[in-house]
């Protein structure tokens, strides 16, 4: 198997050229840096990453905090982000959190041994807690946005505006909301889009149902509050909890879309394996993933990419399915359980 010095060799370079021009071309010509990589495709050497790292005082590393790998929204984020940081050369450890905020700075202390950087995907925690825990700790946000910290996330606003103006166009106008946890920064801006879209639209009152568990659970709950709210719509806070609220509406003998019309959020791929098909909010998951992994690795070579830490929308888009259509008879609405 060739090694570094069979490349230095073969090349007419010094071992330490051939280390500084297979880690992005640092301080080497292009002629040089070009000999090098032909010497090493011949040979079919590959720099060892781990053995790099130590030189350079990395890892070669990176660490994604969830709240619930369960959730196939954050499932297909940690798809993007393992993806892109092999294609980057890093490895990746994972932490699930489980919806419990104060893990989280524990988890992040337990990161910054073992990884070069961390990415915090919708953590839970506090503003505050959240600076305090990645200090000194090159890291970035993951649909959350908090002052001094890089972060990637989605128009949530706009996505909500998107899912109210469909509603509307429909001829609903008593719409349900179900949101999400209180803690969730992403289920307040869509919150705030649906109250912000409502004034602008003509006759849209919004019943605001409660704050509800982001799953299934959390939908069936929801599902009762909307019938008993009168409502001719529902906006869920995410897919889970749309397809709990399907779920709870046929039970009830309640018709979708025929009598209440459902909306969520993220298109997780459930999202069309349900009947009727749920019309819903595409969120541009694992590519939120991949934006994450580039800003981190970035900032990881500041004297490459010396910008500040900058927050990045990816734009959203409303996909129409089965679940909604024009308002129904309202004693559908009014079922028993």
């Amino acid at each position: 198997m060739a090694n570094a010095r069979d490349v230095a060799q073969l090349a007419g370079v010094s071992v330490s050229t051939v280390s500084r021009a297979l880690a992005q071309g640092q301080h080497v010509s292009a002629d040089t840096r070009e000999r090098v990589s032909a010497a090493a495709a011949r040979l079919g050497y590959r720099p060892n990453p781990t053995a790099r790292g130590l030189r350079m005082g990395r890892t070669q590393t990176l660490g994604l905090l969830v709240p619930d790998l369960e959730n196939p929204y954050f499932a297909s984020v940690t798809k993007g982000v393992q993806a892109r940081a092999r294609a980057a050369g890093y490895g990746l450890f994972v932490a699930d959190s489980e919806e419990d905020a104060p893990t989280e700075p524990e988890l992040v202390r337990e990161f910054a041994q073992r990884v070069d950087g961390v990415l915090l995907a919708s953590p839970r925690s506090d503003d505050e807690t959240l600076l305090r825990a990645v200090e000194g700790i090159p890291a970035v946000l993951v649909s959350r946005d908090v002052e001094g910290l890089a972060s990637v996330a989605v128009d949530d606003a706009d996505g909500s505006a998107q899912a109210l103006g469909h509603l509307h166009a429909l001829g609903h106008r008593r719409v349900g909301v179900a949101a999400g946890p209180g803690n969730s920064w992403s289920g307040g801006r869509r919150v705030d889009g649906l109250r912000a879209a409502a004034e602008q639209l003509d006759g849209v009152t919004l019943a605001e149902l409660g704050s509800f568990p982001p799953y299934f659970s959390g939908g069936f709950a929801a599902a009762d509050h909307a019938v008993a709210a009168g409502v001719t719509a529902v906006v869920a806070f995410n897919d889970l909890m749309a397809l709990g609220i399907l779920d709870r509406l046929r039970g009830r003998g309640v018709r979708v879309p025929e009598d209440v019309s459902v909306v969520g959020f993220d298109d997780v791929p459930v999202a069309t394996l349900v009947s009727p098909a749920l019309t819903t909010v595409h969120v541009p998951r694992a590519g939120l993933g991949r934006r994450a992994v580039d800003l981190l690795v970035a900032a990881l070579d500041p004297a490459r990419h010396p910008e500040p830490p900058a927050h990045h929308r990816l734009p959203v888009e409303i996909v129409v399915r089965g679940s909604t259509g024009v308002p129904g008879r309202p004693d559908h609405r009014t079922s028993t359980p």
